[in-house]
């Protein structure tokens, strides 16, 4: 164990746990607004159990890193452009994405008939739920692992940041899920970093770079005005409640 805890594995560690809960947002806000849907008796299981198929796709992921490399290799090519398995997978789920994004915007700005605890979905809609976040846990993932890969030379050392990073995750997602399902403002702004993300996956399968680094900071900056704005409503409420 030696080696494992030398002090450049520490700091390769510490960084990149960082890094994967910093790229795990997305994931743990896709999951807060599908489980919105489930019977509250239901929703701390597919909270669990999605962010534990995310964990157990990326280590299979990690071990599996030279098929993962394979999918780079062009398949065909369409217009000039050569089109790779990961391109494929990309686009796939940009526009599953996208399409999700839509329609539960749709959804929340036109008004929804029922809550979703009175729609009484059963064991369907939770395998449902289930097969859509393992989905988009294979597209998150790409991120995840090839980060790992490249800031850390020991594969152990991934695992553990993943777990790490998972742990925190499955801690926080509760809250998280919480949070923005009571603030249909919050909610609505999640769903458009969702889009933004489908679209530059999209993007991404079409060979286009896009520097991840403006779209975290875009949300980063949007979800700060929003914070401010319920800041601001807050205070507006108790003004008007003291008036009374």
């Amino acid at each position: 164990m030696g080696p494992l805890l030398s002090a450049d594995n520490l700091l390769a560690l510490a960084t990149l746990t960082a890094m994967e809960i910093v790229l795990g947002i997305d994931n743990v806000v896709f999951i807060a607004i599908l489980v919105a849907r489930l019977p509250a008796n239901q929703q701390e299981l597919a909270r669990r159990v999605g962010l534990s198929l995310a964990l157990l796709v990326r280590i299979g992921l990690l071990f599996t890193i030279s098929w993962m490399m394979g999918l780079t290799a062009p398949l065909f090519s369409v217009f000039g452009h050569e089109v790779s398995g990961r391109d494929l997978i990309l686009l796939g789920g940009g526009l599953f994405l996208i399409f999700k994004s839509t329609w539960e915007i749709y959804a929340k700005v036109e008004g929804e008939p029922h809550e979703p605890h009175e729609r009484g979905p059963g064991r369907g809609a939770l395998l449902g739920v289930l097969v859509q976040i393992l989905l988009l846990d294979i597209v998150f993932s790409f991120d995840s692992v090839i980060t790992a890969v490249g800031m850390a030379n020991d594969v152990w050392i991934m695992v553990i940041a993943m777990i790490l990073a998972m742990l925190v995750m499955l801690l926080s997602a509760g809250a998280v899920g919480g949070f923005v399902d009571r603030h249909p403002s919050v909610k609505i702004l999640a769903l458009s970093f969702l889009l933004l993300i489908g679209v530059m996956l999209v993007a991404e399968g079409m060979g286009t770079h896009v520097n991840k680094a403006y779209i975290y900071f875009a949300m980063a900056f949007a979800l700060f005005v929003e914070l401010l704005n319920l800041r601001y409503r807050k205070g507006a409420r108790a003004a008007r409640a003291r008036g009374r």
